[in-house]
């Protein structure tokens, strides 16, 4: 858009499998801002439900898929203890979002594609959604930007977060970014940083996951106003990283834990 408009934006959200704790959280927060028209969130999986749900994080998790799903259902627990009533406006709300979440096997069959057309966003939003091609986020009028969990260029691919603080870096980064045709390589258009110390994965973690709702909502509605600056990364440089390891978590423990110890005896 190039000048103000009263009109909401019409956005549609690209996901993974499912709309995980942190990806529907960001999809309830577009969906209740006045600014924003969630037309959609297409999920790619061979089918919805808790199986599938399940299926899906052994084949990229293994064994600690067990503990992903004991950490979700016990934060879900105690966010309801903490706040009864918010948790259940955010299940209200996401009840009144379920019908236009629509999962599908693959997000570049000609019908989505398609249907994606029919809708006519003017925007995409990607959210923990697989690699898109070209004939996917480019569709949407003003392009298409997703959230990227770390500094870039110099840690793309994947729980780059992770990564952060098991190579002992002092900040933790956040990216939202153009999509291109590139794995985390499009211009930047908002960044932030959470300092790392001496917390866990956990908190860090959660910490990016605050700031970088904030960044992308914030992005988006200067999409909106056609006020979006975005910044080439360097052509060279940069490292990717994989999903770590059960061995890789417990040598964060323990290199956590003697940072902590190191600095209460220092």
């Amino acid at each position: 858009m190039s000048q103000e408009s009263d009109r909401p934006i019409r956005v549609v959200l690209f996901s993974g499998a499912y709309l995980d704790p942190p990806a529907l959280r960001f999809a309830l927060a577009l969906e209740t801002h006045p600014s924003v028209e969630l037309v959609a969130v297409l999920c790619q999986a061979g089918a919805a439900g808790w199986r599938s749900r399940f299926r899906e994080r052994w084949k990229r998790r293994g064994v600690l898929a067990v503990s992903v799903v004991l950490r979700d259902f016990l934060g879900a627990t105690s966010r309801f203890l903490r706040d009864p009533r918010g948790s259940l406006a955010r299940r209200a709300l996401a009840r009144r979002l379920a019908p236009r979440v629509l999962t599908v096997p693959d997000l570049h069959a000609s019908q989505v594609l398609a249907q994606v057309r029919a809708w006519q966003p003017e925007l995409g939003a990607v959210y923990g959604a697989p690699i898109l091609r070209p004939e996917l986020f480019s569709l949407p009028t003003l392009g298409t930007f997703g959230i990227h969990h770390g500094r870039v260029p110099d840690y793309r691919g994947r729980k780059t977060t992770f990564w952060e603080i098991y190579n002992g870096e002092k900040i933790a980064g956040v990216t939202i970014q153009r999509i291109n045709a590139g794995i985390d390589t499009g211009d930047v258009v908002k960044a932030g940083e959470v300092p790392i110390g001496n917390k866990g994965y956990g908190r860090v973690e959660r910490e990016t996951q605050d700031l970088g709702l904030r960044l992308f909502v914030e992005a988006i509605l200067e999409a909106r106003t056609g006020h979006t600056v975005g910044a080439p990364q360097p052509a060279a440089g940069g490292r990717y990283y994989g999903q770590p390891k059960a061995a890789d978590f417990l040598k964060l423990w323990l290199r956590v834990l003697g940072r902590r110890l190191g600095a209460r005896f220092a």
